[in-house]
């Protein structure tokens, strides 16, 4: 690696850095002043509890939600410094093309597109999780505290076998009007029902009160009535539950499981989860997409000097988040190529990085 190429690398990731550690207390600084008086009502609730189970998780939540924006806002600052002190003219002069001076920076995006990929995937759910359980537990009311029922709904636990719930509380573990069947191709062959279903968590089965058991048979049909029954299941109370936060708790291997299980139990609409597990690869990759947009909004010497192209960096940027949270409700939205969606803002700003490539390199 040539002395040019560490010079702008410990740039680019210099000024990466220094961004961030701007933005990070500045957002922390906001959530104390909102959250102080929460923090304070509960008595028990210790200052090494507030800083290790949320603001420590609460960092790395917007680390990885910053970097977009820190590394935009960080090329175009220090590419429009090298251009404002007349460094690229000497960097021109000595007969280095566009596409070489590129380099250090392409180096640059990949170690930053390496480091998100790997806290979206891995480090980010985890750390939603606790963030999560401490928000419940500490800052939300009980009815903010997400759905805690579940209405009419069914599932497919295997080839054949399908149950039905018309009402089950998520808190209480206790469902009504429960249905058990079994099919053979489209035949009916077994099935149960019961008035009442109960989750007894100490032992992972399911308790049947007033349930009918019902064998259909060639010739005739054997029923058997019953008060009560324990039995067992191939689900739990928890995969009821389908909503779009559980999602964000998930590393993606476990994420990516769960979407093949929910897809053969047969539910219907699973675009949030996809959502999810499609913007954990593509927020990283937009690193190489921003960086040429913003090396090539800098590369040459403006008059207005770094103020314009900071200001026509950061509309870019806001107009990259807009198509970006944009995307994300259209592709959540059932029916919808979530895939295609979600890959549309960097398709979009892809196109934008290759004209304006062609263009600086001119």
């Amino acid at each position: 690696m040539r002395i040019l190429d560490k010079y702008i690398l410990k740039k680019y990731l210099g000024s990466f850095l220094f961004t961030l550690f701007i933005l990070i207390p500045i957002a922390i600084a906001i959530d104390v002043a909102e959250k102080i008086d929460k923090f304070l009502r509960h008595t028990n609730l210790s200052f090494e509890e507030i800083v290790e189970d949320y603001y420590a998780n609460f960092i790395i939540y917007y680390v990885n939600t910053f970097m977009p924006l820190a590394l935009f806002i960080a090329v175009i600052f220090f590419t429009s410094k090298l251009s404002n002190n007349t460094e690229i003219i000497a960097i021109n002069a000595a007969r280095v093309s566009f596409t070489r001076f590129l380099k250090p920076y392409m180096i640059g995006a990949t170690i930053v597109a390496i480091l998100a990929l790997l806290m979206n995937h891995f480090v980010v759910p985890a750390g939603n999780k606790t963030l999560t359980k401490f928000e419940n537990k500490y800052l939300k009311s009980n009815r903010n505290k997400g759905t805690s029922y579940v209405k009419e709904f069914n599932m497919k636990l295997g080839e054949g076998r399908y149950i039905f719930i018309q009402n089950f509380g998520l808190r209480t573990y206790r469902g009504y009007d429960f249905s058990y069947e079994e099919y053979e191709g489209l035949q009916l062959k077994y099935r149960l029902t019961a008035d009442n279903i109960n989750w007894n968590n100490r032992d992972s089965t399911f308790s049947l009160t007033n349930f009918k058991k019902r064998w259909v048979l060639n010739d005739k049909d054997r029923i058997h009535v019953g008060s009560k029954m324990d039995t067992v299941f191939d689900f739990s109370p928890s995969d009821l539950l389908y909503v779009d936060y559980l999602a964000k708790e998930m590393p993606s291997t476990e994420l990516k499981n769960f979407i093949d299980i929910s897809e053969q139990r047969g539910v219907k609409n699973l675009n949030a989860y996809y959502v999810e597990l499609y913007k954990r690869t593509t927020l990283p990759l937009s690193s190489y997409i921003l960086t040429l947009i913003a090396v090539c909004l800098a590369f040459r010497k403006r008059r207005g000097g770094t103020g314009v192209n900071m200001a026509v960096g950061i509309g870019l940027m806001f107009l990259y988040v807009f198509f970006m949270k944009v995307s994300e409700v259209l592709g959540a939205v059932a029916g919808s190529n979530t895939i295609l969606f979600i890959w549309m803002p960097n398709a979009l700003f892809g196109a934008l990085a290759v004209a304006l490539y062609f263009k600086s390199k001119k």
